[in-house]
């Protein structure tokens, strides 16, 4: 296999994963808080990449250098972020909170110009609202003219998720921490937050096997696994744009598991607004990048 053949197989892997964590999401939440279901698969992430680090020769490394960046990091991702997603996934059927994450690429591409002083192209400002069409499309649930939301709180989790994924990844632009590194010390920083909180919110309850393997299967898929495939097809890629389109299979088969596992009805607004979702990056994505130096 080519190096560009790998990196669509670790893409595709990467991509089914993260098609199968909207259900598992809300299997777990059935009867898990958010917090309790953010402390088992921290803690389960944190132990495998771990495991990772320690079989690449870096941990002597992660122990020495890149803390000061974990303390800021880690609170963002995994505490804030997890914690917003999982909030919207407890009160939003999956399908829509799953379909209003999706905007977090767009909200990136608006949060550049404060913090990297980029400019926005008219895709960039045409795809927005396009996109945000359909966030209001699925919010309103398909009550375009009805300013009344079905969960307000809910959707304000889901959107909240998408700007602390953006201004994560945004801040991070300038860390030069091995990805492994980064991740593992960044869940070695929120792991102990998370503890807390659980201790002094909801406790450590028991609430069955099935719920415990979700738990495990988060932490093992969404925040494990899929990271280190997709982390293998950037790295192995010849340019990133063969790669990145992947992430648009994800939604239709995360669609479908949630309403032949979960058995969610699948609304009509969804579709739409996923479909205004999925088209505003779509535009984005039109826009033409450089090729490397290698491909002049």
């Amino acid at each position: 296999m080519t190096r560009d053949q790998r990196a669509m197989l670790c893409g595709v892997g990467a991509v089914g994963l993260w098609s199968t964590v909207a259900t598992a999401f809300k299997l777990a939440l059935a009867d898990m808080t958010p917090v309790e279901l953010m402390w088992v698969a921290a803690l389960v992430s944190w132990l495998l990449i771990g495991v990772l680090v320690v079989r690449r020769g870096q941990l002597a490394s992660a122990l020495r250098h890149g803390w000061r960046t974990a303390l800021w990091a880690g609170l963002m991702n995994p505490v804030a972020y997890y914690l917003a997603l999982f909030a919207a996934y407890d009160r939003l059927p999956g399908q829509e909170a799953m379909a209003l994450n999706y905007t977090w690429a767009l909200a990136m591409a608006f949060l550049a110009v404060p913090i990297l002083g980029q400019r926005l192209t008219r895709y960039d400002v045409f795809a927005g609202l396009v996109a945000y069409a359909g966030v209001w499309t699925i919010a309103t649930r398909g009550r375009v003219l009805d300013v009344a939301f079905a969960d307000p709180l809910g959707v304000a989790m889901a959107l909240l998720s998408t700007l602390v994924w953006a201004l994560y990844w945004l801040l991070n632009a300038r860390d030069h921490r091995a990805p492994l590194v980064a991740q593992w010390q960044n869940f070695s920083v929120g792991l102990p937050v998370l503890t807390a909180i659980v201790a002094f919110g909801p406790g450590f309850n028991w609430h069955g096997w099935a719920s415990l393997g979700a738990g495990v299967y988060v932490g093992l898929f969404e925040m494990g696994f899929a990271f280190v495939l997709w982390q293998m097809a950037v790295l192995q890629v010849s340019r990133t744009a063969k790669i990145s389109n992947l992430i648009f299979l994800s939604p239709p088969v995360s669609l479908l598991l949630l309403h032949f596992v979960v058995g969610e009805p699948i609304l009509v607004s969804t579709l739409v607004g996923l479909v205004l979702i999925l088209a505003g990056l779509g535009l984005q994505q039109l826009q033409k990048t450089p090729a490397p130096v290698a491909e002049h």
